[in-house]
Formats: C-alpha cells, structure tokens, sequence
C-alpha cells in the first residue's frame, strides 16, 4: 500500500521535503521539492506548479517556522510541473539575492512556463554548488527531457533523482538512448537513498536503478515479440500498448505510448523495424539480422 506523503517532511538533519500538492496519474501525490542545509541559507531543488496556494503556504510555513531563507534555487527541468512555481516561490521570497539556477534546454530555445523576466544561471553538469551542511554536485541527465539534471548529495550519500527514477512506478522520457545512459549514470553513483521528484523516499536506490534498466529490456524485448509473432502486421504504439501493458491502468495508457514510440524510434535505428510509409504504423524489418 503507497504510503501517504505529508506536505511537510522533515528527512535528514539537511533535508526537508515539501510536497508540491498537484496529485494526479502522472504527478502521484504530488511533486516533491526540497529544501537542502542546515544554516540560514539553504538551497530548493523545484518549485512545485503556478498558482499552488497549498504549496506555497507550506513552503512558507517552513521556511518562517526554521528561520531559513533561500541561497539557491535549482530546477531539475523544465516541466511545469518543477518549473512552473517559481514565480510564486520567488514572490514568497522577496529577495532578489536568491540565484536561480538551470540547464538550458537543448531541443526548444522556449521555455515552458516562461522564465525569461528572471535572472537564470545556466547550470553546467558536474558543476558544484554548497550551502552550509548540503554540497551538492549537478549531474547532467538528459533522456526525461533534454535538460534534466539530478543532484548528488556529498553528507548523505544521496541522489535527488528528479523524474529519472520515481518513488512508484516507472517515469516517461523522450530519448530512451540518453534515458538509458542517465541511469547507468545514477547507477555508479551508488547512492544509499533516492529522494524523487514523485512518490516516497526510495531506500533500496541500487535495486530500484537495476529494475529500471530490466524494466526497460524487458519492454524492448516484449514489443520486438510482438513483431516476430506477427511479421506481416502493423502496429501503432496504442495497439502496442493493449496488447503488452495489460496490467497498465488505462488512464496512463497515454503516457506508455509515448514511451513505447521511443523504444520504436529506436528499434528503428537499429534496422529491427521500419515506419509504413507516413502513418503511425510500424512494421517488422526485412533486414533485421535476429
């Protein structure tokens, strides 16, 4: 049974977690956003959605209730859902000394929401940024979405995962090349706990990474069977998906088509399968050298 995540936990002596209070199938409970130290400065890994009374009343909350105020604020990626709260996180703040930190996009000059009125520092990967009691290293982890990063945190032997690895279930990406790659990245870290973007703490960090990697073997090797078993047909990824997510809630079916697209791009690649013409169908290769 998935524990329920209070809007304000209190994790680690440097760590606090404040629920972003957005719950929904993809989001879960809700965003997770963390305030990292253990001085009067300290650091916020995302803010949660726009206009999110609940959010901001509880990140206040803690912030008044610890006498803390903001060094840094960094954002894991550009979904509104991490981004879109800043302007309000920034508002509660009234301090424009805070840094905003992010990796640039590399697939859309535009951000969504848009963040162009702040002054954004441009995060590098590896690069390191401290407050008293947290150092966190930004690891470069595209695949979710190009400009995905996580932070690894030294005291803790911690990983603050983002959307790469969720506390239930598996995430979305939209290169499964990177996405892959990401994870083998957070993998050598050999964290001791994940702290997601979504759903609870994750105490077993080095079986959860391996189960991804499987899980998504396994995906690959379930949607070629589908092909070698029926070598004359075409498949959109939603017919994929009924036949090999049965166990999948259909609400979320949505989200495995798009995944399942990516494994096809890149099955594509590797002359497995090839596109019917324009359509949205997909066929098995003639050329495949299985």
């Amino acid at each position: 049974m998935t524990s329920i995540i209070p809007r304000v936990s209190y994790l680690a002596k440097n760590i606090i977690r404040v629920l972003g209070c957005n719950p929904g199938p993809m989001t879960l409970q809700g965003t997770n956003t963390y305030i990292l130290g253990t001085g009067h400065r300290r650091l916020l890994f995302d803010t949660g959605e726009n206009n999110n009374k609940e959010y901001i009343e509880g990140l206040s909350q803690v912030l008044k209730e610890n006498d803390i105020k903001l060094d840094t604020v960094i954002i894991s990626h550009w979904h509104h859902d991490h981004l879109g709260g800043l302007p309000d996180v920034l508002n509660l703040l009234e301090d424009p000394s805070v840094k905003i930190m992010k990796f640039p996009r590399r697939d859309k000059a535009d951000e969504i929401p848009d963040i162009s009125p702040y002054n954004v520092q441009l995060l590098k990967g590896n690069e390191n940024i401290s407050v008293e009691g947290a150092s966190v290293r930004v690891l470069y982890t595209p695949g979710h979405t190009t400009d995905h990063v996580i932070l690894q945190l030294e005291e803790n032997d911690a990983v603050f995962s983002g959307d790469c690895i969720l506390g239930e279930g598996t995430a979305v990406f939209e290169d499964l090349h990177d996405y892959m790659k990401s994870l083998k990245l957070i993998l050598q870290c050999s964290p001791l706990v994940i702290y997601p973007g979504h759903g609870p703490v994750i105490e077993n960090p080095i079986e959860r990474i391996e189960f991804y990697i499987s899980h998504r073997n396994e995906r690959e090797r379930q949607i070629l069977d589908v092909f070698r078993q029926n070598a004359t047909k075409t498949f959109t990824p939603m017919e994929l998906v009924e036949i090999i997510y049965k166990e999948t809630p259909k609400e979320l079916y949505t989200a495995a088509a798009y995944n399942v697209s990516h494994h096809l791009k890149k099955l594509q690649k590797e002359e497995k399968i090839s596109k019917e013409n324009d359509s949205s169908s997909w066929k098995y290769s003639e050329i495949s050298k299985l």
